[in-house]
């Protein structure tokens, strides 16, 4: 059994392949004892601004494992690697209907999933195929022509296509291993294997996304693009058929319901068939741009070199006044700021980075918390009544032609001054008071949350950074309640997943939750 060793502290200038020649001299062992090596993880420590390092942890096998045990046994870096346990797929057979709505991670993964069972599904999505998708959003952001059917928040591979694809979670569950692996199957860099802080980029993803497309084709799933779920047909409590475009019907026993926190007709269709729904929290602000290097200084210091990745940053506050929490989110080093809008009429903004991030600018979201106070009631779209007010409103500061606001943050954090703007964002921005945008509430906690987080990163606050509005799609603004067993409480067969869902938030959540609903799924037809 291999052994597994932590902490293992490297300076960040190192070369890989003097590792192992490092690792060697730690273990005391030559490179004639050794079976292999391979890194399990690795992470970015640059707390110490004149001493960053790699830390690692490292998977080696020794031929005589037996003479190495008592030699290790006191130092508590060194294990054994736990044996890993493959997980089994029964086959199942079965004749009843199979369908996934939408293709983001959930809808994918799901779909991954029932192919290990040997089961097959049709997949629709409302939206077109990633390359002609990515053509839509071309369009979108030259010329403000935007298709409300095939956008940044619709089509093949879902919202994350467009984003920084990170791949990090808070949650724990078995299935992270399984979902990151077959991501590198399909294309993504063997290094978001180890990485402590993986990401694809939007430029691998789409490929990624392909290649999953493909494989799925070649296992017998059925994939209908510009196939919008728009009723359910239902008989005794049970869902029974699907309608797309208004006039395809379609035969369905079980629906993995995996359409994205953006499809708001399809909440509006839930409703009308009296679905249990409630609203949720989310939260709003704006996106907030400043010159990559400038980020790459304030974190790494004056000792920054060309070898370090583009930096990143995490930064909360909770300001007292308000009672609200403010934070950064999805942020995009060498990345740019995007028109996000699936609504004609609205502005929405978000982030994305290549693989690379390579680009001049680092962007984040800069959100506060909003919830029953901002938009009260027990209406369940209440948040998307709120959401789509502040994108409507956004949309004619932007002089109705898809022009987002703009200001530079050193003049918003004060309230005053007239600074240029600097923004990525297409087709292009337009000064505006962005307080007069925003609830008060939420204006006075991002002024405080900016301060704060220029005594958290000297130099965050400054006339070279600019914010642009406003950023609404954090996460869904409705939960569809489900039971333990994933399906509706109030639709059997119908199976709510994902972020859109209301149960997950980002690729690596929505995933698992993806793959657990198709776990459900095929456990119900083992049991008929």
């Amino acid at each position: 059994m291999p052994f597994l060793i932590r902490n293992l502290v490297f300076d960040c200038r190192i070369d890989e392949t003097a590792i192992i020649a490092q690792l060697l001299k730690r273990l005391s062992l030559s490179k004639e004892e050794v079976v292999s090596w391979k890194i399990l993880r690795k992470g970015l420590d640059a707390r110490k601004k004149k001493s960053i390092r790699y830390v690692y942890t490292i998977e080696i096998s020794i031929k005589d494992e037996d003479a190495c045990i008592g030699r290790f046994s006191a130092d508590r870096d060194i294990t054994h690697v736990p044996e890993k346990v493959l997980k089994t797929f029964p086959h199942i057979t079965t004749d009843q209907d199979i369908v996934i709505a939408g293709m983001g991670p959930a809808g994918l993964f799901a779909a991954l999933r029932l192919a290990e069972y040997g089961l097959r599904a049709t997949i629709i999505e409302r939206g077109r195929p990633v390359e002609q998708r990515v053509q839509d959003v071309q369009t979108f952001w030259d010329r403000g022509v935007l298709n409300p059917e095939s956008n940044v928040q619709f089509g093949e591979g879902g919202a994350g296509t467009f984003s920084d694809g990170k791949l990090t979670t808070r949650i724990r569950d078995e299935n992270l291993g399984y979902i990151l692996e077959n991501l590198v199957r399909f294309g993504a860099p063997r290094e978001i294997l180890f990485l402590a802080k993986p990401h694809i980029g939007t430029d691998r993803l789409r490929r990624v996304v392909a290649g999953i497309r493909a494989a799925l084709l070649e296992r017998g799933f059925t994939i209908r693009f510009s196939g919008k779920l728009t009723d359910i047909a239902t008989s005794k409590g049970q869902v029974c058929g699907l309608v797309l475009n208004e006039v395809d019907e379609l035969p369905c026993k079980y629906l993995v319901l995996a359409t994205g926190h953006s499809a708001r007709d399809t909440y509006e269709m839930l409703l009308r068939h009296s679905i249990r729904m409630e609203r949720k929290p989310f939260a709003i602000g704006l996106r907030v741009e400043h010159p990559q290097e400038m980020i790459n200084r304030i974190q790494y210091g004056e000792q920054s070199f060309a070898g370090l990745p583009s930096a990143e940053y995490v930064l909360t506050h909770h300001d007292p006044e308000t009672d609200r929490p403010v934070y950064s989110f999805c942020m995009c080093p060498g990345g740019v700021v995007m028109a996000a809008a699936s609504e004609e009429g609205c502005v929405v903004t978000n982030g994305m980075s290549s693989f690379q991030r390579n680009l001049p600018f680092a962007n984040s979201a800069l959100v506060v918390a909003v919830g029953a106070r901002d938009f009260p009631g027990t209406h369940s779209f209440a948040g998307i009544e709120f959401q789509r007010a502040l994108e409507q409103k956004a949309f004619i500061a932007g002089r109705g032609t898809y022009y987002a606001p703009a200001q530079n943050l050193l003049d918003f954090a004060s309230g005053k001054g007239f600074h240029a703007v600097h923004s990525t964002y297409r087709p292009g921005v337009v000064p505006v008071d962005l307080a007069e945008l925003l609830p008060r509430d939420v204006a006075l906690a991002l002024r405080a949350g900016v301060k704060c987080f220029d005594r958290k990163m000297k130099g965050f606050l400054t006339v070279e950074a600019s914010l642009t509005g406003i950023e609404t799609r954090t996460s869904s603004p409705v939960r569809i309640i489900r039971g333990d067993d994933y399906q509706s409480v109030s639709l059997s067969g119908l199976f709510p997943t994902g972020e859109g869902a209301g149960y997950a938030g980002g690729i690596m959540s929505a995933a698992v939750d993806g793959i657990r609903v198709a776990d459900r799924i095929a456990q119900e037809l083992q049991m008929k």
